[in-house]
């Protein structure tokens, strides 16, 4: 009873730690709870002085594109491959030495296909959350200017009394645009897609490398993993063709990506290896049972010499 009781009590944790995550990456995407730093900026400054490259949706890898890959592709690839892996472990007869997990009591079983689909996925769904979070809480603190801010800003440099190029504007006001440009302009370090994109990559690539293990995939997985990889990069190159990011901002949200797999890969999936079955471990019950194999006494000559000459003395 103790048992399905602490396994209900985690199910319902793990639950709440999921849907705070979801709640926390809603308020910070689609509401103004979180108020955006207002950065300052020189006069006439070049670094922000990019022609506007229009909105997002106007790009060479649009939102509703990015985001369809990251999740859908990831999903795909999980669901097919635990699905071979299944089906090949039960043509070679090698469904009793799959993991199975304790749902209740001695006598209920989750399908090892249905557990592993859920735990990679649910983890994948998870450290996605988790990269819109730490990328939105790090354009919500920085606030850093996006390369063509004073484009879209379009301060008036006469009001503000802009008389040489060493001067630094910190006035809230000091921009005549339009205010959604203007916010959306001031969120740009670590880059979004950059971020999720190397996370769905990488993650994807370290599943493939660890569960794919069939003869002849040698060149195939890495060719496989690299061309995921350098999706992910050409991804954070078009953002700064485009002027939408700086190189700091890609750079930055690529650490964060590669941070968030690696990290849920090695330490929460544990590369993606089962767990091990009971037959991995010799019972030690059976020590007891195991037989006792006699070693026959072999005469030591100096031990036999010995023993006659105590024998003579006495």
């Amino acid at each position: 009873m103790s048992f399905q009781f602490s396994l209900t009590i985690m199910l319902y944790f793990q639950m709440v730690i999921m849907a705070g995550t979801v709640m926390l990456a809603y308020y910070f995407e689609y509401t103004d709870t979180f108020t955006v730093n207002v950065q300052g900026f020189f006069c006439y400054d070049s670094s922000y002085t990019k022609p506007y490259p229009g909105p997002d949706e106007s790009s060479d890898i649009p939102p509703v594109l990015l985001l369809s890959l990251v999740t859908g592709v990831p999903v795909l690839v999980i669901i097919v491959g635990e699905t071979v892996v299944f089906c090949l472990q039960v043509a070679t007869r090698d469904f009793e030495n799959q993991e199975k997990t304790l749902l209740t009591g001695d006598c209920c079983y989750i399908n090892p296909l249905v557990r592993r689909t859920v735990r990679f996925l649910g983890i994948y769904t998870f450290g996605l959350f988790a990269t819109d979070i730490f990328v939105n809480a790090g354009q919500v603190v920085t606030g850093n200017l996006a390369p063509h801010f004073l484009t879209v800003c379009k301060p008036n440099y006469t009001a503000l009394g802009c008389r040489q190029f060493t001067q630094f504007i910190t006035d809230a006001n000091a921009c005549t645009g339009i205010p959604d440009l203007v916010i959306k302009a001031r969120r740009t370090f670590p880059s979004k897609d950059a971020a999720l994109s190397v996370y769905a990559a990488l993650y994807l690539a370290m599943y493939i490398t660890s569960t794919i293990k069939a003869k002849g995939t040698r060149l195939a997985k890495p060719v496989l993993c690299l061309g995921l990889m350098c999706l992910a990069f050409l991804t954070g190159i078009n953002r700064v063709a485009e002027y939408r990011n700086h190189w700091s901002d890609v750079i930055a949200g690529f650490l964060i990506g590669i941070s968030i797999a690696v990290f849920l890969v090695v330490c929460v999936v544990n590369n993606f290896k089962g767990r091990r079955t009971e037959h991995e471990h010799w019972p030690t019950e059976n020590l007891a049972q195991m037989p006792i194999i006699s070693i026959p006494r072999v005469e030591n000559p100096l031990e036999k010499n010995h023993l006659t000459a105590f024998a003579e003395v006495t």
